[in-house]
């Protein structure tokens, strides 16, 4: 990584804003957090910056509150669970930005914490307003990106607020930055990747970058329809990106002169209603109904899946093999979790709805390396840039 981290710029006694990503789960009934990696994924850093004798501001958003206050969305919860983790007190705030704020930052001691209210509580924050950057920037004397989640997007709190504080990495978006460009650089072969989700759309650039890469990759989810489309299959009224098609044509058109195996289902789950409960079936790829839609991968296709990903040296994985919503359309995505952390192999996962499996099943410590960025690790691993990376100082030389 070629960005400069906490570790390169002195932080002793200095006023330190800290984006973090505490977009916790909440349960919908009780509001209670039912989740709570992202903000251990953070501690690293605070911890790090606690025994350097920094001032602490953390910052984060929650939810989608659409630039108003949402009472239920405050995160004076998020600052129970930390105080709770780190066995210490967490200042909160009923603003981030404002006289409040700046008093309560003014008044930290050394190694004390402040977590600032919802971010998104201000239209400001989305759309990267510079006088709303300003504002977050008069509170600290460094900035440090720790919420790799947020990094491909160029709000305030990730690319405006660095036009004003050395704007340096946290030790998570390292390990991020680390990790995912490890297996771009340099995986261990064989590398694999395994690729579900709904569609096409939001994989093509990840694909299309890591084909040069791969020794294989095997295809699950819904997007698979669109691939079997391509072969000429039935796939009933499963969901197809026709304006896709031709992508998917290519890709694996593309796979075939590099080399590359690209592995679709050969038998899945099908059903007539995406509902809990709804009768379903396996069948083969070659005798989906024209009433059905598939939900997920067959047992024949979780054999096949075993089989490529047991040879494999590293496996990356994004998306999940059915509908993860629906316990009953879960099977396929539950044996690709459990069978790649029984693997002797580098196992990468990519965030969002995937590393949620992964944690909700207790195998978390048992994969090489969980992402806390969906969006942002796919496209972090499309070859793009990422605003929040970017706009962080470079390292010396």
């Amino acid at each position: 990584m070629n960005k400069q981290t906490v570790r390169d710029i002195d932080v002793s006694d200095k006023k330190v804003l800290v984006r973090v990503d505490f977009n916790v789960n909440l349960d919908e009934k009780t509001r209670e957090i039912t989740d709570d990696s992202r903000i251990r994924a953070a501690l690293p850093t605070i911890n790090y910056l606690s025994e350097k004798k920094a001032k602490i501001i953390l910052c984060s958003h929650m939810g989608r509150p659409g630039g108003k206050v949402v009472e239920n969305l405050r995160l004076e919860i998020v600052a129970k669970r930390l105080s709770k983790l780190i066995g210490r007190p967490v200042i909160t705030t009923n603003d981030c930005i404002g006289p409040e704020a700046e008093i309560e930052a003014d008044g930290l001691d050394d190694s004390e914490l402040l977590l600032l209210e919802n971010l998104r509580f201000h239209p400001e924050e989305e759309e990267n307003d510079p006088v709303f950057a300003a504002a977050l920037a008069k509170l600290a004397d460094i900035y440090v990106n720790d919420a790799f989640g947020t990094a491909h997007r160029a709000h305030a709190s990730t690319e405006g607020v660095t036009k004003f504080l050395p704007a340096v990495a946290g030790l998570l978006m390292e390990k991020e930055l680390e990790y995912l460009g490890g297996i771009l650089e340099n995986p261990v072969q064989p590398f694999g990747g395994l690729v579900g989700g709904a569609k096409v759309s939001d994989k093509v650039a990840m694909l299309e970058n890591i084909m040069s890469k791969v020794d294989f990759i095997l295809i699950g989810g819904g997007m698979a329809a669109t691939f079997l489309k391509v072969k000429s299959y039935e796939v009933g009224l499963s969901l197809v990106e026709e304006d896709r098609i031709d992508t998917a044509r290519n890709l694996m058109e593309k796979a075939e002169k590099a080399g590359v195996r690209l592995v679709l289902p050969t038998d899945v789950m099908v059903t007539e209603e995406i509902k809990a409960g709804a009768p379903r079936e396996i069948v083969p790829i070659d005798k989906i109904s024209r009433d059905k839609r598939i939900v997920d991968i067959g047992h024949r296709t979780i054999e096949l899946f075993s089989s490529e990903l047991h040879r494999a040296g590293t496996v990356f994985w994004n998306g999940p093999m059915g509908i993860n919503e629906i316990p009953d359309f879960t099977a396929g995505t539950h044996a690709m979790a459990l069978l790649l952390s029984s693997l002797d192999a580098d196992t990468i996962i990519g965030g969002g709805s995937t590393a949620d499996v992964v944690i909700n099943m207790g195998l978390a410590d048992k994969m090489t390396f969980i992402s806390t960025g969906g969006g942002a690790s796919l496209r972090f691993l499309g070859g793009k840039k990422l605003p929040g990376v970017e706009a962080l100082l470079d390292k010396k030389e």
